[in-house]
């Protein structure tokens, strides 16, 4: 499908600069900018590209001051971003949806489905189920029993959903994440062995919650493991049993909560992060990559690290780490007199 840069700019809320009958049919990156390209400029490192590119259309700030010549058409918006979100989505929206039920897929007793349900082959509902409208279920995907799925929710390939979970509307659970598994609770015995400690409670998936592929979301020992709505979960991540996440919070690749860890809403957690269990983090927290948060964060911190700290305390100590050696020699040479 084609757009004009008229379209996209009534789309995105921004204004063209140049041939506003300019006609693109797919988005591209900067630098592999081509003819029938749009694509956008939203960090200052890849300036550059704008005068080097050939895409059709390139999507900039509203106070970009371009250096040199532009050749392609601009379209000048608030927020780059953003604009490629709506961009991206409209383009996907063109894009023909799987429909229809395969004959090789089973939906249990006592299931009660929505309109225009698409199951894939071999995808298996549990049963006494309730599946709303326009839910995608893709191949190998299994739902356990007693499990509830809202209105618009896709769940991709290899998805597994165990007994219980509630799922909320407009989810989006990629490949191979698993909802609803055991959390990690045993009981140590007096000869050293371990005591399963049965898992009885579920999961909550509120609605605009994203599910990263191969994350796995523990069902709680007692009452529900909850991520809140609007909640971004990436990749790989491990969120154990009686964690709840605040509204709009956003976490990437590798990050494990412990069990019982509350956090807040419209946090970062970066990548491969780590929360020990039972602490709070309060709202609009910013966790750092590779942090290790050994202890309760207030509302409005910015912290990183092992252990993790606030950003300014946090950059004086690895200042002296760097140069420990050298006070460590002055220290040293105080100590002898010298």
């Amino acid at each position: 499908m084609q757009y004009t840069a008229k379209e996209l700019a009534r789309l995105v809320h921004g204004t063209v600069e140049g041939d506003e009958n300019t006609r693109v049919w797919k988005p591209c990156k900067i630098e592999e900018g081509c003819e029938g390209g749009i694509t956008f400029l939203g960090n200052p490192k890849y300036t550059h590209y704008i005068y080097e590119q050939q895409a059709s259309i390139v999507i900039v700030r509203r106070d970009f001051n371009p250096e040199h010549p532009v050749s392609s058409t601009l379209i000048r918006v608030d927020n780059p971003y953003l604009a490629v979100a709506a961009l991206l989505h409209a383009f996907n929206e063109r894009s023909k949806p799987p429909k229809g039920r395969s004959c090789r897929s089973h939906v249990g007793r006592g299931t009660k489905v929505g309109k225009r349900l698409y199951m894939g082959p071999y995808a298996v509902v549990g049963r006494h189920c309730r599946i709303g409208d326009d839910v995608k279920i893709h191949p190998n995907v299994t739902i356990g029993d007693n499990v509830t799925i809202g209105d618009g929710t896709t769940l991709y390939a290899g998805v597994k959903v165990y007994e219980g979970v509630e799922i909320g509307r407009r989810c989006t659970i990629h490949a191979g994440a698993v909802i609803g598994s055991d959390g990690f609770g045993f009981a140590p015995a007096d000869d050293g062995t371990w005591n399963k400690i049965d898992q009885i409670g579920n999961v909550i998936l509120e609605d605009d919650v994203e599910v990263g592929a191969n994350t796995t979301v523990d069902r709680a020992s007692i009452g529900s493991t909850i991520l809140h709505q609007g909640v971004k979960v990436d990749n790989l991540c491990q969120i154990a049993h009686n964690v709840v996440i605040g509204r709009n919070t956003a976490m990437a690749s590798q990050v494990g909560i412990a069990g019982s860890c509350h956090v807040g809403e419209q946090c970062i957690i970066a990548g491969q992060a780590g929360l020990v269990g039972h602490i709070t983090v309060g709202d609009h927290v910013t966790i750092g990559a590779q942090s290790g948060v050994t202890h309760s964060v207030p509302s409005n911190q910015n912290i990183f690290g092992s252990p993790a700290m606030e950003a300014s305390k946090r950059r004086k100590v690895e200042v002296l780490v760097r140069n420990i050696e050298r006070l460590a020699a002055r220290i040293e040479k105080l100590e002898k007199g010298q």
